[in-house]
Order: C-alpha cells, then structure tokens, then sequence
C-alpha cells in the first residue's frame, strides 16, 4: 500500500515525473506479481489487483492530459 500511496502523490506533486513515475509503479507490479507467482494467496492477488487498477488509472489519466510542446532552439545562420 506504500507504493500506491507515494506513486499517487508523485503523480499529483510533481507532474514532470509522470512518465518515470509510472514506470515505477508498473516495475513494483512485476515484482508482486513474481512474489505471487513464487507464493501464491488470495489476499497477494486482490492487493495486485487493486494495485493494477490505480495504475490503470493513472496511465488513463496520463493519456489523455495533453503534454506540453517542448521549446525548439532557433539557430540562425550567419
């Protein structure tokens, strides 16, 4: 629960880190789901399954947000 906690609130405090953010959180979903694999449980495969739909979420979320256009440098030639 941890995860889910300091993932949302990287993903609302800082949203330049979006895109690392979510890549956390679905790298902490592989770990669980080898934890689950290695020992399975009922109470492992809901908390994954809750863990899955926030981060479903958030990727939705972070879909459809537009992003902003970086800034392109002019060179002039001389």
């Amino acid at each position: 629960m941890f995860g889910v906690i300091g993932g949302v609130y990287a993903y609302t405090r800082f949203p330049e880190r979006r895109p690392r953010v979510l890549l956390v959180l679905i790298l902490m979903q592989l770990v669980g789901a080898y934890a689950h694999a290695t020992q399975p449980g009922m109470p492992l495969f809901i908390l994954l399954g809750l863990f899955s739909l926030v981060v479903l979420g958030l990727m939705l979320h972070w879909f459809q947000t537009p992003q902003p256009e970086h800034a392109t440098e002019r060179v002039q030639k001389g």
